[in-house]
């Protein structure tokens, strides 16, 4: 007998969740904190705790119409109001309205005396009261140690523990409780993460001297979480959990092609450019031009009226301006007009969670649509190079959700082109350009060559790439028996090639020459014997006339010769008769 499979878990019948309404951990915990049971966040000083858990506060009584009670061991209603006022967040008028109540309770360890049974009767009242007088549907309980530092009593405490965490339950308030860190243990009672339901990590850490905060869902009963360890960012508007657009691959494409404002390299990439809402990988060794072929594909989506955000991590917008000038490239005027706006800041700044916030909170506000990344590479050195990956992922992933198209820089060292760094991230890419130089005969020349473009034909041929006064051109390279020639061998082998064409035109006209005159004695000798046929001809038809005639006359004279026998044969008859006698008788 065969068993039968398990019913699969209708939507109803799912874990109940509370929205936090904090940017990128919704979607992380599939929807929400759970409802109705609480969970410890943990983590040292300065990882942004209270932060969180006043956020998760904040937003569930202004977005989700959810009042809540911040129970404070630490900060008082002021300290508190004042420190998170910066992320944009008013405590303290939620707190007049009615929708946040702010309980600070004053804890000293020194003046706690232990007598009697020690527990939290209380302290259970006090928050009975507080959220039964707004009808709270949030709790936060910031922080356990300060709670029970004063106790010495490990029995006693962990009996505590369960207990708070139990009445939170039979209360039904979502409830989010802080924690410090313990040296072996999530926490220094090592107790609160196996009691609560949802468990969430936080992280400060500092590498290569740039911090970077870190978060982390251990754990969550009864749903489907991820279990990756995510960078977050506290920012003016509050805390944001990066990664939230590297979640799935379901953006839309579009078949639209636009220009990249040089006329050969379209015409290497099937005569109609790039794709639109793809991203552009182009690698080349310091100068070879990478700046300037941004700058020409920033001003042609300019000059179709679209808005171009370029982000700069080696120059200033000044200075890059300036330089478009030796070619005879003009920016300022789309500055002007709004249409190009430029972000520069050095990538030793901040680490790569601001920095991918920034670009994030500056693609908000502008709107691009081309967005520009020069070099992507000094950005990807600030971190790790998974981190960098990451960072390349999650920015690739947010721009084509929304059809924006990207051209990536990245500066190679010279004799290692397809470095494992750009080799990881061109596998990102749709489309791929190299640059490179060629040293020779006492000069350097560039080349470019397209390494792939998914989704259309596209040339597998070299360019020599000139950089001029008047632009960017591209021009052949030529390629024979001794490689690739660019710059003056390429102009020196060109003008050989056009003294042996001229040669070889000189000899053909000679030998036409030749020709014509040889065709011309020819003509001459056709003509004589033209010229003797037809006297001959001449000749012939008058002997042949003459013989005619004489035929002719020859034929007369001897039918009038017959005639004249004949008359003769008659003649003597006549007269014979004449003569006859009995003719004369008669």
């Amino acid at each position: 007998m065969k068993k039968k499979s398990p019913a699969l878990v209708s939507p109803s019948t799912q874990l109940p969740k509370c929205p936090t309404g904090i940017q990128g951990l919704d979607e992380i915990t599939g929807g929400g904190l759970p409802r109705g049971r609480p969970t410890l966040v943990c983590g040292g000083a300065g990882c942004g705790k209270t932060l969180l858990a006043v956020e998760f506060l904040v937003r569930g009584a202004a977005q989700f119409d959810e009042p809540g009670v911040f129970m404070a061991f630490e900060e008082t209603e002021a300290e508190l109001t004042a420190n998170v006022a910066s992320l944009g967040f008013d405590l303290a008028g939620l707190v007049r309205s009615g929708k946040i109540v702010i309980d600070y309770v004053h804890i000293e360890r020194s003046e706690a005396q232990e007598s009697g049974e020690y527990d939290l009767e209380g302290l259970f009242v006090r928050l009975n009261h507080a959220i039964d007088s707004i009808g709270a549907k949030r709790v936060v309980l910031d922080t356990l140690e300060v709670l029970f530092a004063s106790l010495p009593n490990e029995a006693i405490l962990r009996a505590e523990l369960r207990r708070l965490f139990r009445w939170l339950k039979e209360k039904g308030v979502t409830a989010v409780i802080t924690a410090e860190r313990g040296r072996e243990s999530l926490t220094r009672h090592g107790l609160e993460e196996y009691v609560s339901d949802c468990v969430i990590v936080l992280d400060h850490r500092v590498y290569d001297q740039i911090a970077t905060r870190h978060l982390r869902v251990m754990k969550y009963r009864g749903a489907v979480h991820g279990t990756n360890e995510f960078p977050f960012l506290i920012g003016d508007e509050g805390i944001s959990v990066l990664p939230i657009t590297s979640l799935g691959l379901n953006h839309k494409v579009s078949n639209e092609r636009i220009g990249t404002g040089i006329p050969r390299l379209d015409a290497m990439l099937g005569g109609q450019g790039f794709f639109r809402g793809s991203s552009i990988l182009l690698t080349g060794t310091p100068g070879t031009g990478k700046t300037i072929i941004s700058a020409n594909f920033a001003q042609a989506a300019a000059r179709r009226g679209e808005r171009v955000l370029f982000f700069s991590f080696v120059e200033s917008p000044s200075q890059i301006i300036r330089n478009m000038h030796s070619i005879g490239l003009r920016l300022e005027p789309l500055v002007k007009r709004g249409l190009l706006r430029f972000h520069s800041a050095r990538p030793s700044l901040y680490g790569l969670e601001m920095h991918l916030a920034t670009m994030f909170k500056e693609i908000t506000a502008f709107q691009p649509h081309v967005v520009i990344m020069d070099p992507i590479t000094s950005l990807m050195d600030a971190g790790t190079p998974s981190e960098g990956k990451g960072m390349v992922t999650r920015l690739i992933d947010y721009l084509k959700a929304g059809q924006v198209t990207t051209l990536f820089t990245s500066l190679t060292q010279g004799g290692h082109i397809l470095q494992e760094s750009e080799s990881a991230m061109s596998s990102l890419m749709d489309s791929w350009l190299s640059l490179q130089d060629f040293e020779g005969n006492g000069e350097r020349n560039r080349v470019l060559y397209v390494l792939k473009a998914r989704g259309m034909a596209h040339s597998n041929q070299i360019r020599e790439f000139l950089i001029s006064d008047h632009g960017i051109d591209l021009v052949d390279a030529y390629i024979g028996v001794s490689g690739v020639l660019t710059g003056s061998a390429r102009v020196a082998q060109g003008a050989l090639e056009k003294a042996a064409v001229l040669a070889d035109q000189q000899e053909a006209a000679q030998l036409k020459r030749e020709v014509e005159r040889k065709r011309a004695a020819l003509e001459r000798q056709i003509s004589g014997l033209r010229s003797d046929y037809e006297t001959e001809a001449v000749e012939l038809r008058r002997i042949a006339e003459q013989v005619g005639t004489r035929t002719f006359v020859l034929g007369t004279e001897r039918a009038e010769s017959g005639r004249l026998r004949q008359a003769d044969a008659k003649a003597p008859a006549i007269r014979r008769a004449k003569l006859s006698p009995e003719d004369g008788n008669g």
